[in-house]
């Protein structure tokens, strides 16, 4: 059955997806995508739209002469700037970015980072940011949430799960980022022991979902889903290195420190 939200909640609340080229209609005219979300959600007239999507373009560093073009006549960035300007129209208190820089190149990217950046200052909006690109995650973010086979193994503050991860997964994640010394990419690849997994589990019933592909699971691993344990530094780990004898060892830790870097 299909879900339908109040208009309130459809207006807090909007999305900035991975390709701007197949998530804008190609039909329609950067003044029509800008302004669709004002003539759905207000009652704004053509010309108070018209004024608003000005406003808007600023906003994201265009002018006035992108109004009339369509998606197929800008460039992937600019379409990604149209894309946060729609998302913007309502003043949304939440934006959910899905991937939202992958489809562009590395110059184009950091404009976009920046805009996102400023624009969240600016306006008072939260993001919630779905990406692969951990540098882009720690740089943007306030809080991570780190999720494997949809289920969170660990959440905190950027800084803290950045630096000190404390699930082993997270671990590995941070470990795939290449190293500029070559050496020493080399001895981080010797080091590094993940068990392969060709029948990881797509739902898992029971016990920990990292647990085939985990270099230090235990017996308890196949039988239980880790809680989530607190970490020293903030957040929480869900995995069992951070309990000894029964009892929270993180409270004489340090953060991060029960997994070997």
């Amino acid at each position: 059955m299909k879900t339908r939200y109040p208009p309130d909640v459809r207006g807090r609340i909007q999305a900035v997806f991975q390709d701007p080229y197949s998530s804008l209609n190609p039909s329609m005219t950067v003044e029509d995508i800008v302004t669709e979300p004002l003539r759905v959600h207000t009652t704004m007239n053509r010309e108070e739209r018209r004024a608003r999507a000005l406003e808007l373009l600023r906003l994201v560093s265009l002018s006035e002469e992108h109004l009339e073009r369509h998606p197929h006549q800008i460039s992937g960035g600019q379409r990604q700037r149209i894309a946060i300007a729609s998302a913007l129209a309502l003043t949304p208190r939440l934006i959910v970015l899905d991937e939202p820089v992958s489809a562009l190149d590395v110059s184009t990217q950091n404009q976009i980072i920046n805009l996102l950046y400023e624009r969240r200052d600016e306006l008072g909006i939260a993001y919630l940011l779905i990406a692969h690109d951990l540098a882009l995650v720690h740089h943007i973010s306030d809080r991570i949430a780190v999720m494997y086979l949809g289920h969170i193994v660990e959440e905190g503050p950027s800084d803290r799960v950045y630096k000190f991860p404390a699930h082993p997964y997270t671990r590995a994640l941070l470990d795939a980022v290449p190293l500029l010394d070559p050496e020493a990419q080399r001895r981080r690849r010797a080091a590094r022991k993940l068990t392969p997994a060709p029948e990881t589990p797509r739902v898992t019933a029971m016990g920990c979902p990292y647990r085939n592909r985990c270099p230090h699971a235990m017996p308890r691993c196949e039988a239980e889903m880790p809680p989530a344990y607190p970490i020293a530094g903030g957040g929480t780990a869900n995995c069992f290195l951070h309990v000894q004898d029964g009892e929270d060892a993180n409270a004489r830790a340090e953060p991060g420190s029960r997994i070997a870097r």
